[in-house]
């Protein structure tokens, strides 16, 4: 999940502990003064019907750990990011003071906040199905006669593989969160829990020293069987069991993972440490940064490389509610208004997109199939398609993709497009190579007809298809022309055709195909520009270039092309 998904937040769940009221009151006016939905649950009520699954929402929590711990256990199954404010007296998660709470909310909805994929861990044993954040704890009972054992034995396996016994207190189980908890105390080491997906075994009071701290996967599946009774505490005692000897704990990384949210206005994760942990390994929050200074760039990043990266967050984020969006299509509640949904993908993707570059380049102007023309002060214009293939989408295809382009004096100079469903990435910049995410594309070097594949996109009458078709390995057409581009920069295709184009169709994609090696011009072989608002039909001509003068040569022999 991405932060700049937040940028289309329309509702507040807000979990208050007791007496919160005030911070409460300040998040309602906020909202209200930004036109978004809140709804305040008091710890343990239930969420009910506050939540509604049709609009962008945003968890928040006002209290200390305990709030935002209970917080997690609420929002994760319901995918709902969260953002922690402390208002309590002691907080290491939640870390939003009280007095930047505005600001925080402001960052979020301007859609420059990150989300963090936390992983959380699942226990299952005998009378015992929970999950938990921070860890899952397994400990000796204490005898009621003083004379009787006062340790534990607990046999551990991980994926079936043996670990060994471990003999004393017990032992705990964690994530990288929880590992600032009882595993630091009992000698774990520390994690930088954010996106960061594993657990770790740490040994409680043993009586061995070859006992160490264990690291695993989150997949991998821990088994511990007890010798004797043992006390089962997760989160601290959010669940709990006393277990019996030959009880079996399998404990694992659960599938859901919490989202939370992180803003500037955040501790940093070392500061927190610091301050709250007495951490001593440094004098001053930021350190010695000179020391850096020989690995930072000669020159900053252009304006158009800044843009590429910013285009490709934006499309990664707005690729989400797009995929979320397009598996309901298809649902028997959504048949009769399908067309409610594809708005409704097209108005969130084109928020988190024009938001992401209002908030990065204020004198830009963008120019959206699915708003109003903005207009700037500077000599760059971006060209938005947030969802091109609206009729495949409609109709459950996955071939439909996100296209941001970048034109600077009317030339395009960077092109992104994703393709949600499969996580494709293709990007370039005028004059540089073209990629599909990291790795280097360009066409294929193919001269004959016979030996090409064709993609067309609006083809009114068949005429391209009618012409082509025979004459080649086949004509597709695949309904984006955006993707067009792509493969034929990506060597799936030799050549494309487009009967009329408009101009958030083709301004990414030029970019990518002519980076890649294309060639793209008109009918006549004039080299294709991208134009706006014109009411005369423009055609589209792509090719890897080779074969372009063969494909020119075929159009001109059928007038019904031109």
């Amino acid at each position: 999940m991405h932060g700049r998904r937040l940028a289309t937040t329309e509702k507040l769940l807000v979990l208050t502990s007791p007496n919160s009221d005030e911070p409460l009151e300040r998040v309602k006016a906020w909202a209200d003064k930004n036109d978004i939905e809140v709804a305040a649950i008091a710890l343990g009520e239930k969420i009910g019907d506050a939540y509604d699954p049709d609009k962008p929402t945003l968890g928040v929590t006002l209290g200390g750990d305990g709030t935002y711990l209970e917080g997690i256990k609420r929002f994760t199954p319901l995918g709902i990011p969260q953002l922690g404010v402390n208002a309590g007296t002691m907080a290491f998660l939640a870390r939003v003071e009280l007095e930047e709470l505005e600001a925080a909310l402001d960052e979020v909805l301007r859609g420059r906040a990150r989300v963090d994929s936390r992983q959380k861990l699942k226990v299952d044993a005998s009378g015992v199905d929970a999950t938990g954040i921070n860890d899952v704890m397994l400990q000796h009972v204490p005898p009621e006669n003083p004379f009787d054992r006062k340790v534990t034995r607990l046999e551990v396996f991980a994926d079936g593989e043996y670990v060994g016994q471990y003999e004393g207190t017990g032992l705990a189980v964690s994530t990288p969160t929880g590992s600032t908890g009882v595993s630091l105390s009992a000698g774990g080491p520390i994690h930088m829990p954010a996106d960061n997906h594993t657990l770790q075994i740490v040994p409680l009071h043993t009586h061995s020293l070859g006992l160490r701290p264990l690291v695993v996967s989150a997949e991998t599946t821990i088994e511990i069987v007890t010798r004797e009774q043992a006390s089962l505490l997760v989160d601290g005692g959010r669940a709990q069991k006393i277990m019996s000897g030959g009880a079996i704990i399998e404990v694992t990384g659960a599938s859901e993972r919490a989202h939370i949210v992180r803003t500037s206005y955040d501790d940093q994760f070392m500061a927190a440490m610091t301050n709250k942990l007495g951490w001593g390994l440094r004098e001053d929050e930021d350190g010695p940064r000179e020391l850096l200074e020989p690995r930072i760039p000669e020159r900053e990043r252009s304006v158009v490389e800044r843009a590429r990266d910013i285009a490709m967050e934006a499309a990664e984020s707005a690729g989400e509610p797009l995929r979320e969006l397009h598996g309901r299509v298809e649902d028997v509640t959504y048949k009769t208004n399908k067309s409610d949904i594809v708005t409704e993908a097209d108005h969130q993707a084109n928020r988190i997109i024009t938001t992401a570059i209002e908030n990065e380049f204020p004198d830009h102007s963008i120019f959206s199939e699915e708003a109003a023309f903005q207009e700037g002060t500077s000599d760059f214009k971006w060209v938005i398609d947030p969802l091109d293939g609206t009729g495949n989408f409609a109709h459950g295809n996955p071939q439909y993709s996100i296209s941001i382009g970048l034109l600077e004096d009317g030339e395009p100079v960077m092109g992104v497009v994703y393709v949600p469903e499969t996580d494709e990435m293709f990007h370039a910049i005028a004059g540089k190579d073209a990629y599909k995410g990291e790795t280097k594309i360009h066409t294929t070097d193919r001269t004959e007809l016979d030996e090409s594949m064709f993609l067309s996109g609006w083809d009114p009458d068949g005429e391209f298809l009618r012409h082509f078709y025979q004459e080649s390995r086949g004509v597709r057409a695949l309904g984006s022309a955006a993707l067009s581009f792509c493969y034929l920069a990506n060597g799936s295709a030799e050549g494309m055709w487009e009967y009329g184009t408009e101009a958030w169709d083709v301004a990414a994609g030029v970019v990518i195909a002519r980076a890649a090696g294309a060639n793209i011009t008109d009918a006549k072989g004039e080299q294709y520009t991208v134009e706006f608002g014109s009411d005369d039909r423009k055609e589209l001509v792509g090719s890897n270039g080779p074969v372009h003068d063969t494909m020119l040569e075929h159009i001109r022999k059928n007038e019904e092309l031109l």
